[in-house]
């Protein structure tokens, strides 16, 4: 999924917060992008680097919001998105509630399992996994670097790609809100009995690790949320000269309401063959979901004695 680096993967970009100014000074209003984030939330006075909570100052939540509203309100098909983002309990509450805990354990119905805890800074885009069945392998992405640990030591998954590859399934339609992403409004199709608005997201040049990636939200017509996407995987550490996967389709299933968010309780992942779902390839089920307010900035950066990793794929 492209998302990312992996299959796919998009973040944020905000403006580097200016720390120790007497000067009262206005933050940058943030930009967004799918990945290497480096922004970071503002420093009260006495705060080291450390203590800074990952979650940003309301002001700044506040301006992303209005902005994001007066933009996507330009055109049908970013109205449709606003309608969406408010279903699932609105971009407001999204950032305001801080990091981002879950589980996500992918199951291919051939093939190895990619299973994680995992904690994203939905404000920045940076990423830390802990491996289900080993919890001494960890892995993540600090907004500019991925890293592993034990240093040297081979994980059973692609780092680069996959740190914030389950968060862009999983924050739907949030992240489809950045700046630098283009919406485009197709016909409705139906899916297992429902129909559903397509809405196409493609993205500028030199966006995220893998601009060619292209989704397909499937919007229900009437509930204003998200069924399913469509999607290719452009990530250049698998695809060397500009190819992509097949096209799949991701189904979501279920629905839990944590911190005001609605989100999943499970995706079936099929191919796609031109124009409805084919054969299903993977399961996946997303649990132990909480938001983590209270989390420093520092727990995102890269840790003493990791390993950190040039390159789209770790070495072998």
């Amino acid at each position: 999924m492209k998302r990312q680096l992996g299959w796919l993967v998009l973040g944020l970009m905000l403006a580097t917060p200016m720390v120790g100014c007497k000067k009262k000074t206005t933050p940058k209003k943030p930009e967004t992008r799918r990945e290497g984030a480096t922004s970071r939330p503002v420093a009260r006075r006495g705060d080291t680097a450390a203590e800074r909570l990952a979650r940003v100052p309301d002001s700044w939540i506040k301006a992303r919001v209005t902005e994001t509203q007066a933009r996507l309100g330009k055109t049908k098909a970013g109205k449709l998105l606003w309608a969406a983002l408010e279903a699932h309990g609105g971009l407001n509450t999204w950032f305001s509630n801080g990091p981002l805990a879950f589980r996500f354990a992918y199951r291919p119905v051939k093939g190895k399992a990619r299973d994680t805890h995992q904690v994203i800074d939905t404000w920045s885009s940076r990423a830390r996994h802990t491996h289900t069945a080993d919890k001494s392998l960890t892995f993540g992405w600090d907004g500019k670097v991925a890293w592993r640990m034990p240093k040297g030591k081979r994980q059973p998954i692609a780092v680069r790609f996959w740190s914030l590859t389950p968060f862009y399934f999983v924050g739907i339609p949030f992240v489809l809100s950045d700046k630098g992403i283009h919406l485009k409004l197709e016909d409705s199709i139906k899916f297992e009995g429902r129909t559903y608005h397509q809405l196409r997201v493609t993205f500028g040049s030199g966006v995220g690790d893998a601009p060619k990636d292209f989704y397909v939200a499937y919007i229900d017509t009437e509930t204003k949320r998200i069924g399913g996407v469509r999607y290719i995987v452009s990530y250049p550490g698998f695809f060397k000269k500009g190819g992509h996967s097949p096209e799949k389709f991701m189904a979501f299933d279920g629905q839990q309401k944590v911190g005001g968010v609605t989100f999943p309780k499970a995706y079936r992942t099929f191919k796609w063959d031109g124009k409805k779902p084919g054969k299903l390839v993977t399961n996946t089920t997303l649990s132990d979901v909480a938001f983590r307010p209270k989390l420093k900035g520092s727990y995102f950066s890269v840790p003493e004695g990791a390993e950190t990793l040039q390159g789209y794929l770790q070495p072998k």
